[in-house]
């Protein structure tokens, strides 16, 4: 029993020697916490003052150019999986894809199909063949596509194989900020680039007839660019206006670039709209009342975009100002289905381009 006693005195007045270690141990970490905490939330302090009176005002100068600078290098690019260098991959084996700078800084990406009797000679060849071509007297349509996307959208590759069936050249650019090509899209822009290509074509198609197709957006570009030519005293042989919209008889309700642009949800309330200075009237009617080109119209009466009274009513400005000789509206009965961009799969379409070819 003393022994015992003794052993229970022992614990409190005399600890081993681990103990008392484990006790200074502990007592330099607790120690030591205190300065660590404090220089803690010192960094955090400094870093907090940083971000307040730094990064806040520099990133409001700074962040909406480098939002839209990732957006536009990094934008999707529609359809997807597409190689636009391969346009053989769409069944367009007659075809070569080229790069065009219609001005400084501008690269432009175009396929031109050949026509398609000559399917078989184009395998292997290269851009001079292509271009030597051009002068074959065969006539040369260029094909100013619409809004968004690229060359390669199905309704633009049906064109291009219907154009070259008839025995047609075609060029199909896509305008600056679209598809592979560079630039940032504008209403003077696309003009550019589309009497770029214009005139790139008649230094090199001799006397063959050089026609423009626009379709949607690119019909209010080929009206823009006939205008231009006239300025010059230059007139198109001829000119196809497909779903052609008008700005002055149709409210646009969005800016038709929008899709260029990248806007995160609610940086509106931060950052002006970063196409609000991309103003764009296309001007379709008033260039209608100047051009001197014979013009064909076509339109489908189930168009959900452009309604079809909006093409009557844009048919009769060209007519009032040529005649009706000069100017014709084809349309397309509303049960096919073909909307906006379906007319290439009509089966009387190539009769009908054929006969407004034989007129020119």
């Amino acid at each position: 029993m003393k022994k015992r006693a003794g052993k229970q005195r022992e614990t409190p007045s005399a600890p081993s020697g681990g103990q008392r270690s484990n006790k200074a141990q502990k007592k330099r970490e607790e120690e030591g916490t205190r300065p660590l905490w404090s220089r803690g939330w010192l960094k955090k302090g400094l870093v907090a003052l940083f971000v307040i009176f730094i990064v806040v005002p520099f990133s409001l100068i700074m962040l909406p150019e480098l939002i839209q600078h990732f957006a536009h290098t990094h934008r999707i690019r529609l359809p997807f999986f597409v190689d636009l260098n391969r346009p053989a991959e769409l069944s367009l084996n007659h075809t070569i894809n080229m790069y065009l700078t219609s001005e400084e800084g501008i690269s432009l990406g175009v396929w031109h199909t050949v026509p398609e009797s000559l399917w078989k000679e184009a395998q292997g060849k290269d851009l001079a063949w292509y271009q030597n071509t051009l002068s074959d007297d065969n006539l040369v349509f260029i094909y100013l596509h619409g809004n968004t996307g690229t060359r390669a959208f199905p309704h633009r590759v049906g064109v291009a194989k219907l154009l070259s069936a008839l025995g047609y050249h075609v060029l199909v650019p896509d305008y600056r900020g679209f598809g592979d090509s560079t630039g940032e899209p504008t209403e003077p822009g696309l003009t550019t680039d589309a009497l770029y290509l214009y005139n790139w074509v008649k230094a090199r198609s001799g006397n063959s007839l050089v026609v423009i197709w626009g379709h949607s957006l690119g019909t209010g570009v080929a009206t823009n660019t006939a205008v231009k030519l006239l300025e010059q005293g230059v007139v198109f042989d001829g000119v196809i206006l497909e779903g052609a919209f008008n700005s002055a008889r149709q409210n646009i309700p969005v800016n038709p670039f929008y899709w260029y642009y990248w806007k995160f949800p609610g940086m509106g309330y931060l950052y002006p709209v970063p196409w609000a200075n991309n103003i764009c009237v296309f001007p379709t009617e008033e260039n209608l009342k100047k051009m001197k080109s014979p013009i064909l119209f076509l339109h489908s009466e189930d168009d959900h975009l452009v309604p079809f009274e909006i093409a009557q009513q844009t048919y009769e400005v060209a007519a009032s100002a040529q005649n009706k000789e000069r100017v014709k509206l084809v349309t397309f009965d509303g049960s096919h289905g073909y909307l906006h961009n379906g007319l290439y799969r009509d089966s009387k379409l190539p009769d009908i381009i054929r006969t407004f070819v034989e007129s020119l």
